[in-house]
């Protein structure tokens, strides 16, 4: 019989990075032209300008509730 394969395997697929969750949501053609403008416009990418629209959202949410 043939014994199975043991050792150090490789792992299938990308090695997680362990600093961020990864979220994924799909957006209009026109939200994303509208990301990409506003990324453009403060010299960013559009991955941290989705990260900072976010969080400027969350702080405005916060200060309405107080």
């Amino acid at each position: 019989m043939n014994e199975s394969i043991s050792g150090n395997q490789k792992k299938r697929g990308r090695p997680a990075t362990g600093e961020r969750a990864h979220i994924a949501a799909r957006v209009s053609d026109d939200e994303a032209a509208r990301i990409d403008a506003w990324a453009e416009a403060h010299g960013i990418t559009r991955a941290e300008a989705i990260r900072r629209l976010i969080g400027m959202a969350l702080i405005h949410d916060a200060e309405e509730v107080e």
